[in-house]
């Protein structure tokens, strides 16, 4: 670590954090926000935001082999959540109406997953380095929390409306139906819902561009 030096009476030296430094820590607060990578240019094409961004499209399909939501559920729901912004957090309340105060909640990264139910992933399957602002965990965390809601809830892998209502609202509140009563949360599982059905029907004319593109995805393992 590189310090500066001031020089007193008696000749004693006193380190003081160069600026170099004090922007070297405020970015590793920040979560290196600055070096994120830019969100997709066109984001109601799934196939435009694979050509944009190829690597998110093996996480993907990684999830989705792994856990069972489909591609398009999961890009729709990051979608909603996040508009593929990997630093975003929720806006800060207004004390007083000027004031910046706390979040609303702990939401955090492509999934805006909330810090409990991340930290019973990292705990169940993720482990000590996954972080949110990744799209390989984004992803993950997704298939993950839905195959959680299937199995305890009984929802369908292929139905993003019902996922999202469990996704937002938790296992106890879906049961309890408290989306029911929350017209925003209907809107956001209904627009989840169409943009997923939109996603997969233009990856089913796109997905081959993605398949088999590395130099170790070869036939019978790797099929366009």
């Amino acid at each position: 670590m590189a310090f500066c030096v001031l020089r007193h009476k008696k000749h004693r030296r006193y380190p003081v954090i160069g600026p170099v430094v004090l922007l070297m820590l405020a970015l590793l607060v920040s979560g290196c926000a600055l070096f994120a990578s830019a969100p997709p240019s066109q984001q109601s094409n799934i196939c435009e935001i694979f050509r944009q961004e190829p690597s998110w499209y093996d996480h993907a399909k990684n999830a989705q082999d792994k856990w069972g939501t489909p591609i398009a559920t999961q890009m729709a729901f990051i979608h909603q959540e996040s508009s593929f912004q990997s630093h975003v957090k929720p806006p800060r309340d207004r004390l007083l109406g000027f004031i910046p105060w706390f979040r609303s909640s702990s939401a955090y990264g492509y999934a805006q997953a909330q810090d409990p139910v991340w930290g019973e992933y990292e705990e169940e399957a993720g482990g000590l380095l996954t972080r949110r602002t990744h799209m390989k965990y984004a992803t993950d965390f997704i298939g993950w929390y839905n195959r959680r809601s299937h199995e305890r809830l009984g929802i369908s892998l292929d139905n993003p409306e019902h996922l999202y209502f469990a996704y937002h609202e938790g296992p106890t509140g879906y049961r309890r139906g408290y989306h029911r009563n929350k017209p925003q949360v209907l809107r956001s599982a209904a627009r989840v819902s169409g943009l997923a059905s939109r996603y997969q029907s233009q990856l089913a004319g796109c997905e081959s561009e993605f398949r088999c593109r590395h130099f170790w995805q070869v036939w019978p393992f790797c099929r366009g």
